[in-house]
C-alpha cells in the first residue's frame, strides 16, 4: 500500500512540475516561439527547407518534427520540405569515423543547406558541440538558425538567430517543452499552408 501511495505522489509531483514549467514558458518565452514560427513560415514560403538535428531524445524530437512537416500534422496540406540530420546511419557513422562525432551534423549542413534554409538545433544543455558546429556552419551559409535549449541556453546563444531557452535544469522537463514547441511550430505551419 505504501509503495502505491508513494508512486501516486511521484506521478502527481511530475505532473505539477510539468504544468508549472509550461505556464512559465508561456509567460516568459511565448514571444520567442512566435518569432521562430514566423522564421519557419517565411522559409517555407520562400521555397526553403527545414533541417533539424540533436542527440538522443533531441534526435527523436528532430525526427518527429520533420515527419510532421513532410507528412501531416493535423490539417490536410501539401508536403513540406524538412529533413532530420539524425537518420542516415551511413552518413553519421562515416562522418563520425573520419572526422569525429562533433562533425556529424556540420558536414551534412555543409552538403545540404542553402542560403535561407532554416536550421533547428536541439540540445537541452545548449552546449552539444555537434549541434553548435552545425549551427555555425549554417550561419556561414546564410541560413536562419533556431535553437531549442534549456538551462541558460549555453554556448548555443552565440549561434542562433533565436534560442528558445526552457527555464529549467531538469532534462526530462526541458524535453517535454521542446516537443510541445515543435508541435506549436507544426500547428502554425498547418494553419498557414492548409489551402496551398
Amino acid at each position: 500500500m505504501n509503495t502505491i501511495l508513494e508512486n501516486n505522489t511521484n506521478v502527481d509531483s511530475i505532473f505539477e512540475e510539468h504544468i508549472r514549467l509550461a505556464v512559465k514558458c508561456k509567460s516568459e518565452i511565448e514571444h520567442k516561439i512566435s518569432e521562430a514560427c514566423e522564421i519557419i513560415n517565411q522559409g517555407i514560403v520562400s521555397g526553403k527547407k527545414i533541417l533539424l538535428f540533436g542527440n538522443g531524445g533531441s534526435a527523436a524530437d528532430a525526427q518527429h518534427i520533420a515527419a510532421e512537416f513532410t507528412g501531416r500534422f493535423v490539417i490536410e496540406r501539401r508536403a513540406l520540405p524538412a529533413i532530420a540530420l539524425t537518420t542516415d546511419s551511413s552518413a553519421l557513422t562515416a562522418i563520425a569515423n573520419d572526422y569525429g562525432y562533433e562533425m556529424v551534423f556540420q558536414r551534412q549542413v555543409e552538403a545540404l543547406a542553402n542560403e535561407g534554409d532554416v536550421l533547428i538545433g536541439i540540445t537541452t544543455s545548449g552546449n552539444s558541440p555537434n549541434v553548435i558546429n552545425a549551427l555555425n556552419a549554417g550561419k556561414a551559409k546564410g541560413c536562419k538558425t533556431i535553437g531549442l535549449s534549456g538551462n541558460d541556453g549555453g554556448k548555443m546563444n552565440n549561434f542562433c538567430d533565436i534560442n528558445i531557452i526552457i527555464p529549467s535544469k531538469t532534462t526530462a522537463r526541458i524535453q517535454e517543452m521542446h516537443i510541445l514547441i515543435g508541435h506549436i511550430f507544426c500547428n502554425h505551419i498547418d494553419i498557414n499552408f492548409y489551402k496551398l
